[in-house]
């Protein structure tokens, strides 16, 4: 069979990306298959959507060669301030993670959207072994056995010895294999936009638990928040559909005034909220990566991390499989993948599961539990930077790319 690359990649979001130039690094061709036109998302101005990138992530992303042309529009995230409580006045209890704690410096870094894909399309059109079809998409797949054959919307087909699906939760390359998905919805929207305020943010993120859901103010290079504020569907489809004033009558209780006066500076969106996970991380000549193998909620921003460990492990199983002389798509390697990160990915998407149910409702009983819990966890440095190393990828079986070493 020929092929034209050795492995082929649905999607283009930042997974995809990631993928593409880690797998190249390590001598593979690569072609990518983005159904979104890249140039017009690279050249998009502000609109406030951001990731909070763990030290592990970023980590990644220096050994890819992208940090170093997005560190100085990232904006360090220096502390974590959680509470029961939003708006005014003092929280009874409260939970602090402070980067001092830790030796590696900053706890994570925001980064926007637009800096981080544009970082990873300069770098995929750079590299000779990456081909980037833009504007284009899969429409069909068969396997065989010695490789795969997709078919794009414009009818052309293409062969490799390998699939991985990087398009999102509704995969359509975990569908066409066969891969089942487990999950449900919490009942709750995300509203995403970014505030300017009047005072300076410090580097301090915000996450206020309320009984509607969970809102996170997290600090952008300067004056400038991205908020990631959960409501019911209900509730948050009436405040979306708000003009921009009431919108933001309508935050500024949840917010406060402690960054003094604020203003909308990005574009609103939604995104409705539920758990998706697939029940195999794989199949015959398949590896899913990212939100195609695990969507999770936003409670805690490791949604691109998650993402970023599958990519840093699978980089590494086909790295040493192909210098070992296996067949990279063969089933013993793929499952060599799934070991290393399905219960990993599970656990956590539960995790944040379980604290969402936790947080996101105003029983007495649970809510003095989980501030005395927190009151408690605020009390004890060693268990509290227990937290912060796992907050920011620090902990377990770690790919050598999170580590920062090369593979």
């Amino acid at each position: 069979m020929t092929h034209d690359a050795d492995i082929l990649i649905a999607g283009g979001g930042l997974n995809g990306p990631a993928l593409a130039l880690a797998l190249a690094q390590s001598g593979f061709t690569v072609t990518v298959v983005d159904a979104r036109p890249a140039p017009a998302r690279a050249e998009a101005g502000f609109d406030g959507r951001a990731y909070a990138l763990a030290i592990a992530s970023k980590r990644l992303l220096g050994m890819l060669g992208i940090w170093e042309t997005v560190a100085a529009k990232s904006q360090p995230i220096l502390q974590i301030k959680t509470s029961d409580q939003a708006g005014d006045g003092p929280a009874p209890f409260f939970l602090t993670f402070d980067h001092a704690e830790i030796e590696e410096g900053p706890m994570g870094f925001m980064l926007e959207d637009r800096h981080l894909y544009a970082a990873f399309l300069a770098a995929m059109q750079a590299d000779p072994r990456i081909t980037l079809l833009s504007g284009e998409s899969v429409v069909a797949q068969e396997v065989t056995a010695s490789g795969v054959t997709v078919t794009l919307g414009s009818g052309r087909s293409l062969a490799a010895r390998l699939l991985i699906g990087c398009d999102g939760r509704g995969s359509g390359t975990a569908e066409r294999a066969g891969i089942k998905r487990s999950g449900w919805g919490y009942g709750q929207t995300a509203l995403v936009t970014a505030i300017a305020h009047e005072k300076p943010h410090h580097g301090i993120a915000h996450q206020y638990f309320m009984p509607s859901g969970p809102l996170a103010i997290l600090p952008l290079p300067g004056n400038l928040c991205s908020i990631v504020w959960s409501e019911s569907e209900a509730a948050a489809a009436a405040i979306q559909a708000l003009p921009d004033a009431e919108y933001l009558a309508a935050l500024r209780p949840r917010f406060g005034d402690f960054l003094g006066e604020i203003s909308l500076a990005g574009t609103r969106f939604t995104y409705p909220l539920s758990l998706s996970l697939a029940n195999s991380f794989i199949a015959p000549r398949v590896a899913l990566v990212g939100d195609a193998a695990h969507g999770v909620h936003p409670i805690a921003g490791q949604g691109l991390n998650l993402g970023l460990r599958d990519v840093a492990a699978l980089a590494e199983v086909l790295t040493l499989a192909a210098r070992r002389g296996e067949d990279i798509g063969a089933p013993d390697v793929l499952e060599r993948y799934q070991r290393w990160r399905r219960f990993d990915a599970t656990a956590l998407a539960l995790g944040m599961d379980t604290v969402n149910r936790l947080f996101s409702n105003d029983n007495p009983l649970l809510r003095l539990g989980r501030d005395l819990g927190m009151g408690l966890v605020n009390a004890m440095p060693n268990l509290r930077r227990g937290f912060i190393r796992q907050a920011a990828g620090l902990t377990g079986d770690l790919p050598k790319l999170l580590q920062g070493k090369p593979i």
